[in-house]
């Protein structure tokens, strides 16, 4: 009896633990590409609605690539949708967004997944390793990135899909 106590402790422990850890896969930073701009009081339109969040640490412009590299708060829970709909609300649209996450215990092998405050994310075609530190995700979802690459690979994605997807769920590839 006591045997059987001191194992339910331990394996109650060991759950704990994960779920802290699985917890601390934050993304940390996040690079976009924009389409439709046509000038820099455009990305000035984007870069205004993306230091408005709060989560927003520092956004970096490069008028040359369309680029907003952005640097989170540490512990921000903020999501690739949050993102894109703030992109969105300037009236621009995301044709690129590569998410760096601060990982740990994740295993990383083609459509595997994991799941944080941001959400679940599934590996697509990825090679089986374990990332130590961070880990680059481009995600793959419809509004994330142009309409003809999410045209082109809607029939690899399809053997990923299915039944349920939640919205906050993330298809990404390793880069």
């Amino acid at each position: 009896m006591m045997k059987t106590d001191n194992i339910k402790k331990l394996l109650l422990v060991f759950v704990m633990l994960f779920s802290v850890m699985n917890s601390y896969s934050q993304i940390s930073k996040a690079e976009i590409i924009a389409t439709g701009l046509t000038c820099s009081m455009c990305s000035n339109a984007i870069n205004k609605q993306l230091k408005a969040m709060p989560e927003v640490e520092k956004v970096i412009i490069d008028l040359n690539a369309n680029t907003f590299m952005i640097s989170l708060k540490k512990n921000s829970g903020i999501t690739p949708q949050a993102l894109r709909m703030s992109v969105e609300k300037a009236g621009f649209f995301v044709g690129s967004m590569v998410l760096t996450l601060d990982v740990d215990t994740v295993q990383i092998k083609d459509n595997a997944s994991f799941k944080n405050e941001s959400g679940t994310y599934v590996f697509v075609e990825a090679k089986e390793k374990i990332p130590n530190g961070a880990l680059r995700l481009k995600v793959l979802n419809s509004g994330y990135v142009t309409k003809k690459e999410y045209k082109q690979s809607v029939k690899m994605l399809s053997k990923y899909l299915t039944d349920g997807t939640e919205d906050e769920t993330y298809f990404v590839k390793t880069i």
